[in-house]
């Protein structure tokens, strides 16, 4: 999510890498759901029309009544209840809308049954006006079936009543401006600024609140009590201080143009478009996992990064304080605070320049406390004493950041498979061991060549810990290749003389999920079974099923895993060994070829 600046830099260049990975493959969405907040949604590799193209508008003008219909792009689908038709003129009287028959659909993003449109819709809205000038605002959403929930979409009409000339503009037209402005263009400039001024109060609060959610407040606190044992001046705590929010500051601002040029390039996303990626997602699952154990005491890094800097006027103290910036955005970054929604909805709708701005200030809001704390002494000089306190406070932080980390965890696995949260906890293991590895022979008098090898031995754990997600998300884009057994359909196929390979197979069973990543997953196994015409039914036996059960005891079976070869036509099924290699099931598999 941030990236820029000397060491910084190299961070922030990172995640913005990851968010454009992400933005380029659509691993997953947001989609706002009102007010400017956002919901996951399920990843895609597809490739997302800009939304004018997913959904052309034609209006035709009727008499009294203007008819809207919409082309819907094979695969998308339009919402009826976000349908909205606004009209400028204060003359004019729009009738309420007459819709088509949709059809329902349980949407997943906004959990609740609602009517959509595939393939086409048209709507009807009659009207009155004594002016021959009608300017209008119309507002649609809709999504893709692979992936993307669209924002609102905001169209502009500026109708002709005389001649009929229907103009569909994605801004507002002069005359819909004059309309809104009239006589009192002071007043309605007036309310502008006072909008404007509202949502940067907005973004200034929710800034400020941001700093107490759950990710955010064990770095607030840590760096707030560092004031209690610190020997720097004044005038360096207040040198500091604003590194620190140059840090902050910088790095909503990276997000924000990361943002605007994805927006710009067509893509529909907002605040927290980074978690997007479930790449970035398992990251922050590592910092906050990391951070968790310097917290606990069993993890000694980051001292700098979580301090003012203990050296008076060191320039490297002052580079840590701007990462300390950058490490509380980035920690931030799975976080809404109240006012949030708001000012973020406002800010993508508005100039660069605007929405920078309103960036800018959110991360001004959260710097905040910390101006205060280096700018007004009296302040920081009513913080607590240090103690042993400060040590066992810094241990009760650990928890809220383990929890996010598992709230992390949650979303991972909900953007793509449980199998991605099974290899993500893997890679918290070994990122455990692969400390304790390093730590292993510290202070102790061991040769310098086995020190070498528990080093070692700690590289190639981070290593498998950075890979293991990483593989668990290359092999979840892959498509199903397989049936659910039944034994309806086991008998059907059986009636119909087709050679049939049934795994019997339970998530608990370590041997079955060896033996299907050793021989039964690679694509020579599958162009096997295409060759030969052999349909592959895999029984789950991982909760109670009859049907497994009893095919189980059929074979004198008492558990998992059973692989059973029915050949081509009549005959028994061979039965295959528990522990597989491909080689054996390829020959089976010829072998059921009559």
């Amino acid at each position: 999510m941030h990236r820029l600046l000397k060491k910084s830099l190299f961070i922030m260049l990172t995640l913005i890498g990851l968010t454009a990975l992400t933005a380029n493959s659509q691993n997953s969405v947001l989609t706002p759901t009102g007010g400017g907040s956002f919901s996951a949604l399920q990843p895609s590799s597809a490739t997302f029309l800009p939304v004018d193209q997913a959904y052309q508008l034609d209006v035709v003008l009727e008499e009294n009544q203007l008819i809207f219909n919409w082309a819907i792009t094979e695969g998308y689908y339009l919402y009826r209840d976000r349908f909205k038709f606004n009209a400028v003129n204060p003359d004019a009287q729009l009738q309420p809308p007459q819709f088509a028959i949709g059809k329902r659909k349980w949407d997943e993003f906004f959990e609740e049954e609602l009517e959509v449109y595939y393939g086409s819709t048209t709507v009807t809205v009659p009207f009155s006006s004594s002016n021959q000038q009608l300017e209008l605002q119309i507002e649609s959403q809709g999504c893709a079936d692979a992936g993307l929930c669209y924002p609102p979409y905001k169209q502009w009409l500026s109708i002709d009543l005389a001649s009929g000339n229907i103009a569909v503009s994605s801004t507002m037209s002069a005359a819909a401006k004059a309309q809104m402005g009239g006589s009192n263009n002071g007043a309605t400039g007036g309310q502008a600024e006072f909008s404007l001024g509202l949502i940067m109060l907005f973004a200034l609060a929710g800034g400020m609140i941001l700093n107490l959610m759950p990710c955010v407040f064990p770095v607030l606190s840590i760096k707030a009590l560092s004031f209690t044992r610190s020997h720097q001046t004044d005038r360096s705590k207040q040198i500091h201080g604003m590194a620190y929010t140059a840090g902050v500051v910088s790095s909503f601002v990276a997000i924000a143009v990361v943002m605007l040029s994805l927006r710009a390039a067509g893509e529909a996303i907002g605040w927290g478009f980074q978690l997007q990626s479930p790449l970035f997602v398992i990251f922050l699952i590592y910092l906050f996992f990391v951070m968790g154990l310097a917290f606990s005491g069993y993890l000694e890094i980051g001292t700098g990064l979580m301090s003012l800097g203990q050296s008076s006027g060191n320039d490297e103290s002052l580079k840590s304080s701007f990462m300390t910036g950058v490490l509380a955005t980035t920690v931030a970054s799975p976080c809404t605070a109240p006012f949030m929604g708001p000012a973020l909805g406002f800010a993508i709708s508005q100039p660069s320049y605007v929405a920078l701005l309103v960036f800018a200030l959110l991360g001004l809001g959260m710097a905040l406390p910390f101006i205060l704390l280096t700018w007004i002494p009296g302040i920081s000089q009513k913080l607590p004493k240090p103690g042993q306190w400060m040590d066992t406070f810094k241990q009760f932080l650990a928890f809220p950041l383990y929890l996010t980390a598992v709230w992390l965890l949650w979303v991972a696995g909900r953007q793509t498979s449980i199998d991605l949260a099974a290899m993500v906890i893997i890679g918290l293991v070994l990122i455990a061991m692969a400390i304790w590895l390093w730590k292993l022979d510290q202070g102790s008098a061991s040769s310098t060549s086995r020190v070498s090898i528990s080093k070692l031995l700690a590289g190639l754990c981070a290593i498998g810990a950075i890979a293991a997600p990483s593989l668990s998300l290359s092999e979840s884009n892959q498509p199903q290749k397989w049936q659910a057994y039944s034994e309806e359909k086991l008998n059907s196929l059986r009636s119909a003389g087709k050679p049939v390979l049934v795994n019997l197979t339970a998530d608990w069973c370590i041997t079955c999920l060896v033996n299907e990543r050793v021989a039964l997953g690679s694509d020579e196994f599958y162009d096997a079974l295409e060759q030969n015409n052999m349909t592959y039914l895999k029984g789950d036996w991982t909760n109670n099923d009859p049907q497994i059960t009893n095919l189980l005891n059929e074979y004198q079976r008492s558990g998992v895993p059973l692989y059973l070869v029915f050949p081509e036509g009549p005959g028994e099924a061979e039965i295959l060994p528990q522990i597989l290699l491909e080689p054996m099931v390829l020959d089976a598999i010829k072998r059921a070829k009559r």
